[in-house]
């Protein structure tokens, strides 16, 4: 039978799926836009599961700031290319959107709802693995300042909820953040295990400079403390003026940091290196 133009075009806005296998699903299923549909998704799923495999480290991050909590989500591709690809970036949109509509906070309630269809879609228009990774959520009361920064390629971006102060303040800390990526918020909240491992690093160079224990007990004494100052919130000087600290910023405009959030794209994520032929290869699996 003669499927109509029309008939393509309608599946196609329903489904984000390239116009070859919108009519190629109408042929098979006798011009029926349901049949086709379920078709369409069923192949859907066989080509995300199949890709699921494959190691998803680009991607981008979209933030939603409400009134009383916000979040930051982690989209992964496989590729920048296909991060930059208008389908992807309108289902990010379109995941930050339903996030905020929903007020959604777990990345498990994401991955379960209406927006898993979307991915398996996706994943069969681009033809890359594409994951919901992480979510990361800050509840708070609406009389804080909460901002949030991502950078200009959506790759980078934190929240900060701060008591006092006002919103220009919370943006300003949230860049820091961002920029600077501290491991804990003050000197004393730093995770027990990092401070071992450097102090077990600093120990090994103290004694390989050969200089008397004394020496070196200062050496590491002083090492470890220039460390917890730059790995401290609180501590670390402020990106935007080198000359005061965050907590100095903090006091002179009687605020405090409640909670914070960081993320970048891939963070944690290894990614085995392949040869060109490999990719390609890999891509027409």
């Amino acid at each position: 039978m003669e499927i109509k133009a029309s008939q393509v075009k309608e599946l196609r806005d329903m489904t984000g799926v390239a116009m070859m296998e919108c009519k190629k699903a109408l042929v098979e299923c006798s011009g029926d836009i349901e049949k086709a549909l379920d078709l369409l998704r069923s192949n859907s799923a066989l080509k995300a599961e199949k890709k699921a495999a494959r190691v998803a480290a680009d991607g981008v991050l979209r933030v939603h700031v409400g009134d009383d909590y916000s979040t930051l989500i982690e989209i992964n591709s496989e590729t920048d290319f296909a991060a930059k690809d208008e389908n992807f970036i309108k289902f990010a949109d379109d995941v930050q959107k339903f996030i905020s509509e929903n007020k959604l906070t777990d990345i498990s309630d994401i991955q379960a709802s209406e927006v898993e269809d979307k991915r398996k879609a996706l994943v069969q228009t681009i033809g890359e693995n594409i994951q919901l990774r992480r979510l990361e959520t800050i509840e708070y009361s609406s009389e804080m300042n909460t901002s949030s920064y991502v950078h200009s390629d959506s790759k980078l971006g934190s929240i900060v909820v701060i008591s006092g102060g006002d919103e220009t303040l919370a943006k300003d800390i949230a860049m820091h953040v961002a920029a600077f990526n501290p491991l804990c918020l003050s000197e004393a909240d730093i995770d027990p295990e990092i401070l071992e491992r450097e102090k077990a690093i600093y120990m090994v160079q103290a004694e390989e400079s050969g200089k008397p224990q004394e020496i070196m007990e200062k050496m590491i004494e002083g090492k470890l403390k220039r460390f917890l100052s730059e790995v401290s919130l609180l501590s670390q000087n402020f990106v935007k003026d080198p000359e005061v600290t965050i907590q100095n910023l903090l006091d002179s405009n009687n605020a405090k940091i409640e909670s914070y959030t960081r993320l970048k794209v891939g963070e944690g994520i290894e990614v085995e290196t392949k040869n060109f032929a490999d990719e390609v290869a890999e891509q027409l699996k």
